[in-house]
């Protein structure tokens, strides 16, 4: 599988490179493209992207200048390229905007060899656009779609949302300020993304990438700052998988979720690699695998991911939320983790921080691994993993005794995050409802007294620890086990 993934995304990236290469390029002057900032050149841009399709395909270029635009239609075979000092700048009004599925800037659906590239920027003004969206809800001219004070994400426009789109490249643009998700692509196949940069902290929603049921993408060298999750992965059709996905080489910063499988997570997740990521200020966790809503995640590999100041660490998660089905979450490997964790709010001073949490409350683990009752997480590996964590506990905010393990709600149906549980018993890992669990050079390091357990392992079988070494500044436990069987520490 290694192999082929490896094959198969060189012969997409070459294909692209040779689409480009020998394209005809349009410059946007030619349709009567203002520059200017001010001309809305919607109806100008669509009719160079129709008329470059019908005669073959091509190029567009836009040179230095703000070009202002509503939604867009990209199609079969063009290309849009933006020059370096090129902005596409989204309107201001709700009402140029087109809607398929979702609501965006730039729209595809059913297209093949379609590209976005350049050192240009798309910047969708989404501050002042979702603020003029709720103005318009408010005076009543528009869907009341409202949910947590502010309007859907439907009601809001992407900067992109591809939909069944075949041979796409994205590269090196810079995509600032949307309304709601950035970039969403969705049931896509061989879906490349190259050294991009994403700048968008103005407003709720602000994914930095969502892939929702696509086949067959990479994702490398790019750079996320995101007031939502960094990168996640959705399913939202149960007939449908995500899957053949290889993320690499990128530096991840939210105030959510760096990587997120889920929600929505109703089909499923396979034959997925996340390779040599950096992160830092990410106010939820580094890494998230979430299957709570009917579906699967399986075969994800984790190597190399360096972490700094985060909330959680990896939080794996069997929940049973929209469906009233279990989800299922196995054969998981992670490998080579360094990662610190946050003495205080990770993402504090950011514009849209997370929200407080239930506060006041402790520090949570720096690892959760959190099945159900009769839906086990299996067959997860975890080796050489170094975690610190700022420790100092308070046992007056809440204090779960180890022989209560009980008292710690199962929360079904909940928002899957690593607080969902309110106080957990241990710092560093808690584990819940697992089997064949398996940590090797685990090296755990509690900078400030804490009076809580180390390692908390609670109806979980047949797993070992080898190799795990904790270093803390008090004499509680190391180890705790409760209806555990069959466990090894070495």
């Amino acid at each position: 599988m290694r192999f082929y993934l490896k094959k198969y995304f060189v012969e997409i990236s070459l294909c692209f490179e040779f689409f480009q290469c020998t394209a005809k390029d349009y410059p946007a002057s030619l349709f009567g493209i203002y520059s200017d900032g001010a001309t809305l050149n919607t109806r100008s841009i669509q009719f160079a992207i129709d008329y470059i399709h019908k005669h073959g395909g091509g190029r567009l270029v836009f040179d230095v200048g703000r070009f202002l635009t509503g939604s867009i239609h990209l199609k079969s075979n063009v290309a849009l390229h933006l020059l370096e000092g090129a902005v596409i700048v989204g309107s201001l009004n709700p009402f140029d905007y087109d809607s398929t599925r979702f609501t965006a800037l730039i729209l595809s659906d059913n297209q093949q060899n379609i590209s976005i590239t350049g050192m240009g920027v798309i910047d969708g003004q989404g501050r002042q656009v979702a603020r003029n969206v709720v103005d318009l809800v408010h005076r009543g001219l528009i869907k009341d779609a409202f949910r947590n004070d502010r309007p859907e994400v439907e009601e809001r426009p992407m900067l992109i949302y591809f939909r069944n789109c075949t041979d796409v490249l994205i590269r090196k643009v810079t995509m600032r300020n949307a309304a709601a998700w950035v970039q969403t692509y969705d049931q896509c196949a061989r879906l490349h993304i190259d050294s991009i940069t994403v700048d968008s902290r103005a407003f709720w929603n602000n994914d930095g990438l969502d892939i929702v049921d696509c086949d067959s993408v990479t994702i490398a060298n790019s750079y996320i700052d995101a007031a939502d999750d960094g990168i996640c992965l959705k399913s939202h059709d149960a007939k449908k998988v995500c899957q053949n996905i290889v993320a690499r080489n990128c530096v991840i910063r939210s105030s959510a979720s760096a990587i997120k499988f889920g929600t929505a997570s109703l089909g499923g997740f396979r034959n997925i690699r996340i390779i040599n990521i950096k992160i830092f200020d990410t106010y939820r966790s580094a890494i998230a695998m979430e299957a709570v809503d009917g579906g699967f995640i399986e075969n994800v590999e984790v190597d190399s991911l360096q972490v700094s100041h985060t909330g959680n660490a990896i939080f794996l998660r069997i929940g049973e939320r929209i469906t009233g089905k279990k989800g299922r979450l196995n054969n998981i490997r992670i490998n080579h983790v360094v990662v610190e964790i946050a003495a205080d709010k990770p993402d504090s001073g950011y514009e849209y921080e997370g929200p407080i949490e239930h506060m006041p409350r402790n520090i949570s683990p720096a690892v959760v691994i959190a099945g159900l009752p009769g839906a086990m997480i299996t067959h997860v590996s975890i080796n050489n993993i170094q975690i610190n964590h700022p420790g100092k506990g308070n046992s007056n905010f809440a204090n779960v005794s180890l022989n209560a393990l009980d008292s710690v709600p199962e929360n079904v149906a909940g928002y899957p995050e690593f607080s969902m549980f309110r106080e957990l018993p241990a710092w560093g890992i808690y584990i819940r409802h697992a089997e064949d669990i398996n940590v090797r050079d685990a090296h755990l390091s509690c900078m400030k007294k804490d009076y809580r357990t180390a390692i908390v392992l609670d109806d979980v079988h047949n797993s070992q620890f080898i190799s795990t070494t904790i270093k803390k500044q008090d004499s509680t436990n190391s180890f705790y086990e409760f209806r555990c069987s069959g466990n090894s520490f070495k």
